[in-house]
């Protein structure tokens, strides 16, 4: 910096210099007048007015939370009284006192500036005179009774006089707390006056400088022992009035030109409604943008804690003073101060509280996102099977269009991505022509097959004359589907949920950026012309994904990737179901029996086509008795080895042979490359044992000519899907003639194997009468008839045509059932 032209700019001015945790004291004794007395320390302080040239000014505003860890250095922190005093509103909590100092101490001493506008003196002085008040209450009663509320047998205490006794122990409780941390305070106490008038408010900020140059945290705050009895203001509109601490504090960070100001009260942040008010469906809106705010919000009434609190008159001065702070180029936060770690998380760029910000384009969030999938989705029901499957086919068509456009985008992820995923992951992630070529093809396949899939009847069961009930496939609502490394799953996703009717939110994986935004632009782009491109959102983050899970708006959750992300997203679920896997660890078993030619052909298709796929083999068992077998054994490495696989032995193995593979470190592994496990077992039951005991419920195989053995293979293994003579690769809905698959599920409710869009559909009853009551049946009465109609209802039915009875029990548990599915 060149300070002979600064001092030139700025003359007659003082000007410190500080870093965090260091400051450099200059000496310049021809470009100032020094104001400390001390020989070894020159304080220079600029004139905030010049701060537009050399100060904050010229910081990057903060507009996303992404931005607060790396830009928020100073910050203004209001703790409101609710934060600090006990429910009973006599005396300080102690514990989050406690807690909030440490937060403050962690943040002051990693290098940051933290000036605190605390609340709680009244508080604080209530609990230090409530004894002395109960023992003297009949004498000042009688002697001073004017000077006294009486209400009942409890005097209120003015709460000036409250502030008087509760400013020096505030203090006192601050100092003592802060010094566990190497850190001193200073109080500054303020009124209106301090903040109209240029003299005291020059001294002031003066003040402040030189207090943040010395590392000391300022503990502000209305002088509430002189301060002017408590009025109602107009909200802040262009100049600001001190009110209350959330507008001292606004006023504060713009004169201090702070990073971000933080608000802390009571309440989680601001509501949609009042939160608690019935029927309004009241939810916190984790970001404010004044523009986009229509009609503004509505607010409750005024905090009943302390002496600033919160007022309600046309708007909420603590959002109004939020507004204010933004307005004047600074950042700011609404949040509850009695949350656990609430300020470390705020300034971690979680999503805590309200943040404001002028960005329209950030505002977008979770739970508006989550809103427009929910009501997409119920108008991609309201179209007609035929529309849909015009727009899956529109899909179809674009991806071959837009065929240069995709691969250029999946080539910049596959570049970005070499130096952090393994082979197996850019397996996963590679986008190539005949991958493209094949989605299309199976998009096409499933238009033509899924028209008439939504709302079509799978039960007609006339209850009694003239009552007919009908069970109907319908959407299941508002799906999430969270996927790793696998880009071209995205329109198979999108095409099964617009089959299916389904609303849905993707989370893809951020090595997969470019190509996922490719491919979601040419989903909107088929939905646009049916005017239902809200329907399928995506959203970039994790914590997107759990913001909107813990709306308690989606109805199934679908993880596609790794056994990690599985077990985080089903740990997150919040009693939403869950449908997938978490590991694809695929077995073949070769029975004494086998053909060589078969076991061959069918290992290199299940190992060698696409080890990545999670229906790739990854351990072999072997019939025992074929290790002596002329040279099966033999053969069987030397191909696998000819084909660049890695060869593992299982511990039986092992020990069967002096030279041989390498020991496995599990029977569990899921490779995802070209390597696999080897193992011997003595029986296809030992094999059937292993499988159950090290599988992942996913794919199994057995080959045999011994169609016996087969059968009980099949019938014992406990997987999602067990195949005769056929590798593990045909696990997959477009080999099914699903069309697609949304994932595979090795659960045991609702859909299970590769999941098409049959599994994305419920059902609901719907009930056709004229006027009947359940009343109306019972002895003597109306009697129900339970009888099975065709479902289609262009068949006569003719009166003399006796009907197969439906037994009523059966026919109760199927409802009971279906009625448990929706």
């Amino acid at each position: 910096m060149n300070l002979t032209r600064l001092s030139n700019a700025v003359p007659q001015s003082r000007l410190l210099f500080r870093r965090p945790q260091s400051i450099y004291y200059l000496s310049l004794q021809d470009h100032g007048q020094p104001l400390s007395t001390s020989s070894t320390r020159w304080d220079y302080i600029l004139p905030r007015e010049s701060l537009s040239n050399y100060g904050y000014n010229h910081k990057t505003a903060i507009t996303s939370r992404s931005q607060i860890a790396s830009a928020a250095r100073r910050i203004v922190v209001k703790v409101g009284s609710a934060v600090l005093t006990r429910e009973d509103n006599c005396g300080l909590a102690l514990g989050r006192v406690a807690s909030l100092v440490e937060q403050v101490a962690s943040l002051q001493n990693s290098g940051r500036e933290i000036i605190m506008v605390s609340s709680g003196a009244v508080a604080f002085g209530k609990q230090k005179l409530a004894q002395e008040l109960v023992m003297s209450m009949s004498m000042r009663q009688t002697l001073h009774s004017k000077d006294y509320q009486v209400h009942g047998n409890k005097v209120l205490l003015e709460p000036r006089a409250a502030a008087a006794v509760g400013q020096s122990g505030l203090m006192s409780l601050y100092e003592a707390m802060f010094a566990q941390y190497g850190l001193k305070v200073a109080q500054v106490l303020v009124t209106k006056e301090n903040f109209t008038d240029e003299y005291t408010k020059k001294h002031l900020f003066q003040t402040m400088s030189e207090l943040l140059a010395l590392n000391i945290v300022p503990i502000v705050n209305t002088n509430d022992a002189v301060a002017a009895p408590a009025q109602i203001y107009d909200a802040l509109e262009g100049d600001i009035t001190i009110n209350d601490n959330d507008t001292l504090a606004a006023f504060l960070s713009a004169e201090v030109q702070a990073d971000l100001m933080i608000l802390m009260s009571d309440v989680d942040g601001v509501f949609t409604d009042p939160p608690g008010l019935e029927g309004s469906g009241s939810r916190v809106l984790h970001t404010y943008c004044p523009s986009d705010i229509q009609g503004g919000v509505r607010f409750g009434a005024k905090s009943s804690v302390g002496s600033g609190g919160m007022q309600s008159k046309s708007q909420n001065l603590q959002v109004s003073a939020a507004i204010w702070a933004l307005q004047h180029g600074i950042a700011a936060v609404i949040c509850n101060g009695s949350r656990e770690g609430a300020l470390n998380t705020i300034i971690a760029g979680k999503r805590v509280g309200t943040f404001f910000t002028t960005h329209a384009h950030s505002t977008t969030s979770p739970e508006h996102i989550a809103d427009l999938a929910k009501k997409g989705g119920r108008q991609l029901a309201n179209l007609t099977g035929a529309q849909r499957s015009e727009m899956i086919n529109s899909i179809g068509e674009l991806l071959i269009s837009r065929k240069e456009d995709i691969l250029i985008a999946n080539r910049r992820d596959l570049e970005n991505a070499k130096d952090t995923l393994s082979s197996a992951e850019c397996d996963r992630l590679k986008i190539t022509d005949v991958k493209i070529n094949s989605l299309a093809s199976g998009l096409q396949q499933m238009a033509r097959e899924s028209v008439g899939i939504v709302g079509r009847k799978e039960k007609r069961i006339l209850l009694a004359s003239g009552l007919e009930l009908h069970q109907i496939t319908v959407p299941i609502g508002l799906l999430m589907v969270i996927f790793e490394a696998r880009p071209d799953c995205l329109p198979q996703i999108a095409s099964l949920s617009i089959a299916s009717a389904n609303g849905l939110v993707l989370k893809g994986g951020s090595e997969a950026f470019n190509t996922n935004n490719a491919l979601m632009s040419i989903v909107s782009e088929a939905l646009l012309p049916h005017g239902v491109q809200n329907a399928i959102q995506m959203v970039a983050t994790r914590e997107d994904v759990n913001e909107i899970i813990g709306l308690g708006m989606v109805d199934l959750i679908i993880p596609r990737g790794s056994s990690s992300l599985v077990k985080s997203v089903t740990a997150q679920a919040q009693g939403v179901p869950v449908l997938g896997h978490s590991e694809g660890n695929c077995h073949i078993y070769v029975d004494i029996d086998a053909d060589l030619e078969k076991v061959l052909h069918i290992v290199k298709d299940a190992k060698c086509n696409y080890p990545a796929a999670c229906n790739a083999v990854e351990t072999i068992l072997i019939h025992k008795e074929l290790l002596n077998k002329g040279n099966f054994f033999k053969k069987l490495c030397d191909f696998l080895k000819s084909n660049n696989v890695e060869i593992y032995s299982g511990p039986n193995l092992s020990k069967e042979l002096t030279f041989g593979p390498p020991l496995a470190k599990s029977l569990k592994t899921e490779y995802g490359r070209l390597a696999c496990n080897l193992e011997i077992v003595s029986d296809f039951s030992e094999a059937v044992r292993h499988i159950n005991a090290f599988g992942s419920s996913h794919t199994e195989a057995i080959i045999t000519e011994n169609e016996q053995v087969a059968n009980e293979f099949l019938k014992r293994v406990d997987s999602a899907c067990v195949f005769h003579n056929a590798s593990t690769r045909f696990a997959d809905g477009y080999r099914f003639g699903l069309g697609a698959e949304v994932g595979i599920s090795t659960g045991r409710i609702h859909a299970r194997g590769p999941v098409g869009v049959e599994g994305l559909l419920t059902t609901k009853w719907i009930l056709h009468g004229q006027g009947d009551a359940a009343s109306d049946f019972g002895p003597g009465a109306k009697v129900y008839k339970h009888q099975r109609l065709p479902l289609d209802e262009s068949i006569p039915t003719p009166s003399e045509i006796t009907q197969s009875p439906v037994d009523s029990e059966t026919f109760l548990e199927e409802a009971e059932k279906s009625q448990s599915a929706i």
